[in-house]
């Protein structure tokens, strides 16, 4: 009997050729990303994720921003034309989902439960990982392509200035999505047997 879960887990793949044209309304896609950030699960029930979603000249001024960013530091030119590449690959995507963590709550729970407070960190990237899958699950049974980015320790202050977020939200990854205008092909894994074992 095929898991429904499972299936769904198969169809998100990470892709590169992105489109704008996206096969739902916005208001499915953003009704779908506010059911993930409202279920995902979190340790203490803490509901730490955070998600904002970018379109058009926002989500164009993110990866301008990026792109100055990334430039400024590389002084190879097929290096630094690889890279504008790549950064347009993103720019042409329908929008860009950014996830953050609620930083105060998490040291509010350090500073009430002392014994874990070291844990408090590892298990907030837990929740937010847990989060990212789930949207970029529910976008690929939506038809919707997307991959997942870290620029968020260059671009971070910026942002929080840009749109106007509040400080406490720390920027931890970005989502482009939109069409699939290219297949992303096969996927190779390893033996189950070597990721899974069974002790009876």
């Amino acid at each position: 009997m095929e898991n429904t879960i499972i299936n769904s887990m198969k169809k998100r793949r990470t892709i590169y050729n992105l489109g704008k044209e996206l096969p739902v309304m916005k208001s499915t896609l953003e009704d779908a990303v506010r059911g993930v950030i409202k279920y995902a699960p979190s340790a203490f029930n803490s509901q730490t994720s955070r998600a904002v979603i970018l379109y058009d000249e926002n989500h164009h001024w993110l990866w301008d921003l990026i792109l100055s960013k990334l430039v400024a530091m590389i002084e190879d030119p097929e290096q630094k034309k690889q890279t504008e590449e790549k950064i347009a690959g993103f720019k042409a995507a329908s929008g860009t989902i950014l996830f953050f963590e609620e930083m105060t709550t998490i040291r509010s729970l350090q500073e009430q439960m002392p014994l874990y407070s070291e844990n408090f960190a590892l298990w907030s990237h837990h929740g937010t990982g847990m989060a990212q899958f789930s949207v970029w699950t529910v976008l690929a049974e939506l038809g919707v392509g997307a991959s997942l980015q870290h620029y968020g320790n260059l671009i971070e202050e910026e942002v929080h200035a840009h749109f106007d977020l509040p400080s406490s939200w720390s920027l931890i990854a970005q989502m482009p999505f939109g069409s699939i205008e290219k297949d992303p092909g096969d996927k190779d894994f390893l033996p189950s047997e070597e990721r899974v074992r069974v002790i009876a």
